[in-house]
């Protein structure tokens, strides 16, 4: 119900309510050949940019398999539809027994693998009874998150128990599986497959291609606001409105986190007192320049790309307790990346960037403005720290191999039992 209202109340989940319903056309199964058969399961466009190099890494160590990859969010699946190669492209059941069941009949896998922590009682039960093995890649539970599953870790433990292999990130991710009860054995710590994927995705030449389309001058600057959620979009405006007074060039992008904020952003943008704003969609439809000083991204995928062409990065949900973003994004371009003191999803990956000086942790807007103001005023510190956050980035690569690997046991181990079951029966 919630999703059927959802859909005609905003015009969400339209393109996904029917298969979210178990209601996939064979078609979408046609090229599906050759075994083993694996499901890969990634939620949105973060958990497809970290399955990705996984993907790839498993269709070199195992060209005869079908791999089939299913989103929940259509952000996801457009992501996945540009940057997988994946025989089927799917939505994700809702998690009722009919609908699984229908799903399951229909794409026939033999191992299911999850991007990240994925916890459905009902798929997971229905995969168990059918003897489909089960894998977890890039594995990790939010402080947040755990705090809940620890509340009913009766429940949970059941649940997880059906994984075979659960790879995590860190050590710290690893402890929380153990303590909600998931068999030692069966956790491998391996790292971060998502260093992989953003290091595949930078191009050289974008940033240049960018800055034509905007019209943003090679030597102009520019304060990237990323992934930002309400309370923080006035807050870099202040910040910006004051440097504007010392660097009068610097150019502002703002993205908000949600797509439906864009109008929300539009309006807090003007009624800040920058009416020469234009978006990135007026620009798409062929609003030529010059353009105003504050660019408004309202069109979904940009993001990752305009990373590339900003001096300096704001990374939002961290000044207002959202948890907040992936700032290995900007750090794989060689950006410096700000962000407030709620990383709680990110703790890793902001310890590894503060390390080298490539993250820097502000609590408030006057302290944003006085670290962006010192680095516009040192190109040489800027360049440096930015230099060692993507050295960092490309040091950790080669992650998206071990999970590969990882999920080619499970399927080997899968076959032994098989056969030798088929063995005792004869």
């Amino acid at each position: 119900p919630y999703f059927l209202v959802k859909s005609l109340l905003t015009g969400k989940y339209r393109k996904s309510l029917g298969q979210k319903m178990g209601l996939i056309r064979p078609a979408q199964l046609a090229r599906l050949s050759g075994r083993p058969r694996v499901w890969f399961h990634a939620v949105s466009v973060g958990e497809v940019m970290a399955v990705r190099p996984v993907i790839e890494a498993f269709r070199a160590c195992l060209p005869e398999a079908a791999i089939i990859v299913s989103t929940s969010t259509e952000t996801g699946q457009e992501m996945a539809r540009q940057g997988i190669s994946a025989d089927a492209l799917i939505y994700y059941p809702l998690d009722i027994p009919l609908v699984i069941k229908r799903v399951l009949d229909l794409v026939n896998p033999d191992v299911f693998v999850t991007t990240e922590t994925e916890l459905w009682p009902n798929f997971f039960r229905i995969c168990a009874a059918r003897g489909i093995r089960m894998v977890m890649v890039n594995g990790r539970i939010s402080p947040r998150s755990f705090r809940l599953y620890s509340k009913t870790r009766f429940f949970w433990r059941r649940i997880i128990g059906n994984y075979a292999a659960v790879g995590v990130i860190s050590e710290e991710h690893a402890d929380r599986f153990a303590k909600l009860g998931l068999a030692p054995e069966k956790i491998r710590v391996l790292g971060n497959a998502k260093y992989d994927g953003l290091v595949l995705k930078t191009q050289a030449g974008l940033e240049e291609e960018l800055r034509g389309r905007f019209n943003i001058g090679r030597d102009i600057p520019v304060l990237l606001a990323g992934s930002t959620h309400e309370g923080e979009e006035r807050v870099i405006l202040d910040v910006y409105r004051e440097l504007l007074a010392d660097f009068s060039a610097l150019r502002l992008i703002l993205v908000p986190r949600h797509i439906e904020r864009a109008a929300r952003a539009l309006t807090l943008i003007r009624e800040a007192g920058f009416h020469d704003v234009v978006t990135v969609s007026g620009i798409n439809q062929g609003e030529e320049g010059p353009f105003g000083r504050v660019i408004l991204v309202d069109v979904i995928g940009e993001l990752f790309k305009i990373y590339s062409l900003a001096t300096m990065v704001f990374c939002g949900g961290s000044l207002v307790p959202r948890g907040g973003q992936n700032i290995l994004e900007a750090a794989a371009w060689g950006k410096v990346v700000f962000y407030g003191p709620h990383m709680e999803d990110f703790p890793d990956e902001a310890a590894a960037l503060e390390e080298v000086g490539a993250g820097i942790m502000i609590k408030s807007g006057d302290e944003l403005q006085a670290g962006i103001r010192r680095l516009l005023a040192n190109g040489e510190l800027r360049a440096r720290l930015g230099r060692q956050g993507k050295e960092m980035v490309q040091a950790n690569m080669g992650v998206a191999d071990k999970y590969a690997l990882l999920i080619r046991d499970v399927i080997a181990k899968t076959d032994q039992n098989r056969e030798a079951r088929i063995q005792e029966s004869e």
